[in-house]
């Protein structure tokens, strides 16, 4: 006789728990384990029988894998919360007390814990850390823009201002930015990194209330974003984090505060045993205090140059050597090497505005442009109203493009060098540089001129399978009714006029199709449906579908007919799964009306 398993201790009772139950076996509060479920990735399960799962009881709950929950069991963030618990009942006791020296003394011992090996583990490669960056930026920006108060603190708002600063400096270094999108919610911004699409939004500026749950992932956000950064910069052989020029800072500088400058790339010094020479802690004190300070540790500053030492005797460039093939006497194709991917030269979109020189109007956005303009090779500048550190002013000669948001006023009294120097100058509205970048061309200036209506401004970005494409050009019978619209309106009134009698249509009479209905009667048979309920379904459907005929009736009578062999439950899915498909054609149809519409405005127009 085998031996008999207990209720609830195998199976979907023993593979699942419940999250009182695994709040209870952690000992941490609620808000504790949703903190660590966010820093750790656990995310709630759904069983396929929540009733075995919750051991006979059908009381909703959340489900959690016993795996993760035991996984959580020797993380050590959860024992600095308790130890944080802890301090803030002695902390509370001291001052309750009056213990003002006692409560200092546990003030400056306050645990505190780090989220490094969280990283590494979550992302064991730096490819997979940057494919998980897009809502990590999304968190940074959107506290970044947010004002400070009693829920978000000051060096908060500082830190992620700082962060999104960074990431902004090593996009227009590296040329990567690809596409912009000016929408209702913010801007979207993909940029290519390390051959991964990055895509982030920055929110326009709005109030946001509810940010407790958000903090959290804030938390991890920042972590993340300091190891991917400095694996940037590093990469890309400049320093991390970069300087900051705090006077100019508090003048709006902006981006404009922080300064790339180039790593000491010299190359470290073997000894004769072939391993590194290992400074003293002295040396190492002396390196960071000269780092601090701007200078070496024998006291001379260092160039920001880069300087590369010459290449030892010993160190031979490993180049791949072709080899003819056994089965083949042709030499085979020399494959590519390290050395010879990184000499490919970029792309001309990464240089789009090289050849120009932008001037902001003081209504545009500077941060917004200042990022796009100088991302594609071009030189900026602004009004002293939009903040300190422009490289030019207004009346400088070289700028090409200003950029402009307001309408056209005509002046009468304007100089004739004022004159002579705005038609050297194309003013354009912002919309043509994010328009320029998508396109990967410099598009004509004239339908962007200033106080023109602008052109559409498309998503670049791929739309879903089943999506409506605003490019796609329409059909010929769509273009053909769009031309004779208005015929069409004077006819389609006559017509009705001619049908209508006493106020009302006549309504169609409906016959279901003797050959749709005996295919359905058979398959019915087949699949064991009762003969009354099939004929009650085939009442049911005449009776909807009345009002309906010619082709349009005999369709829908078929795909009726098919659902009277479903389930109740495939037939409410099916249901649903056909009304998004009517609320997505109709979406579509209205956003042809509203393009024939356009373009019957824009003939007249023309005429």
């Amino acid at each position: 006789m085998g031996r008999l398993r207990k209720k609830g201790k195998a199976g979907a009772a023993k593979a699942y728990m419940t999250r009182s139950t695994a709040v209870k076996k952690l000992q941490c509060s609620l808000a504790d384990f949703r903190r660590l479920c966010i820093l750790k990735g656990i995310f709630p399960r759904e069983p396929r029988n929540k009733k075995k799962a919750n051991k006979g009881s059908t009381a909703p709950t959340s489900f959690y894998y016993a795996k993760d929950i035991a996984y959580l069991l020797h993380e050590p963030v959860l024992n600095k919360l308790r130890d944080h618990k802890a301090f803030a009942k002695k902390i509370s006791r001291a001052l309750g007390r009056g213990e003002w020296s006692i409560a200092k003394h546990l003030e400056e011992q306050k645990p505190s814990y780090k989220l490094d090996h969280i990283i590494k583990e979550r992302y064991p490669t730096f490819i997979d850390a940057v494919r998980d960056i897009d809502d990590a930026l999304c968190m940074i920006f959107l506290f970044a823009s947010l004002p400070a108060n009693d829920r978000v603190s000051a060096a908060l708002v500082a830190n992620c201002s700082r962060l999104a600063a960074e990431w902004q400096l090593y996009i227009m270094h590296s040329r990567s930015l690809k596409k912009v999108f000016l929408s209702i919610k913010g801007i979207y911004y993909q940029a290519d990194v390390m051959d991964q699409n990055v895509t982030w939004l920055v929110p326009y500026q709005f109030t946001q209330n509810d940010v407790r749950v958000m903090l959290t992932f804030l938390e991890l956000y920042q972590t993340l974003l300091g190891f991917v950064f400095f694996k940037l910069y590093t990469d890309a052989g400049l320093i991390y984090p970069p300087p900051l020029d705090t006077t100019r800072d508090e003048a709006g500088a902006g981006i404009g505060a922080f300064s790339l400058q180039v790593a000491d790339r010299k190359v470290v010094a073997l000894e004769p045993n072939n391993t590194a020479k290992k400074a003293s802690s002295k040396e190492v004190r002396r390196a960071i205090k000269s780092i601090a300070t701007g200078k070496s540790p024998t006291g001379r500053v260092e160039s920001m140059d880069v300087v590369d030492d010459p290449p030892k005797a010993t160190e031979v460039d490993e180049e791949f050597v072709p080899h003819p093939s056994a089965n083949d006497s042709s030499p085979t194709a020399s494959l590519p090497t390290l050395q010879s991917i990184s000499s490919v030269p970029r792309s001309n979109s990464s240089s789009l505005f090289s050849p120009y020189t932008f001037f902001l109007s003081r209504e545009v956005s500077r941060p917004v442009f200042e990022f796009l303009i100088r991302s594609f090779g071009g030189r900026v500048g602004w009004p002293v109203s939009s903040g300190s550190g422009s490289p030019f002013t207004e009346s400088d000669e070289s700028i090409t493009h200003v950029v402009i948001d307001r309408p056209a006023v005509t002046r009468n009294n304007e100089s004739c060098e004022g004159s002579e120097q705005k038609g050297k100058r194309k003013y354009v509205q912002p919309q043509w540089v994010v328009d320029c970048i998508n396109a990967g061309r410099i598009l004509l200036e004239d339908l962007y001129r200033q106080g023109a209506t602008l052109p559409p401004h498309l998503s670049p970005f791929d739309a879903k399978p089943g999506a409506y494409d605003p490019t796609a050009p329409l059909s010929e019978d769509e273009s053909g009714a769009s031309i004779h619209e208005e015929n069409e309106e004077v006819g389609g009134a006559e017509s009705d006029s001619e049908e209508v009698k006493g106020g009302t249509k006549k309504a169609v009479p409906v016959h279901v199709d003797a050959e749709s209905l005996r295919a359905a009667e058979l398959a019915a048979e087949v699949a064991g449906v009762e003969y009354d309920e099939f004929q009650t379904g085939v009442k049911k459907l005449q009776t909807t579908r009345r009002g309906v005929g010619g082709k349009t009736a005999k369709r829908c009578d078929e795909e009726d007919m098919s659902k009277v062999l479903l389930s109740n439950k495939k037939r409410k899915l099916y249901e649903r799964m056909k009304h998004s498909q009517r609320k997505q054609a109709a979406e579509h149809d209205a956003l042809r009306e509203k393009r024939k519409k356009i373009d019957r405005q824009n003939r007249q127009s023309a005429r």
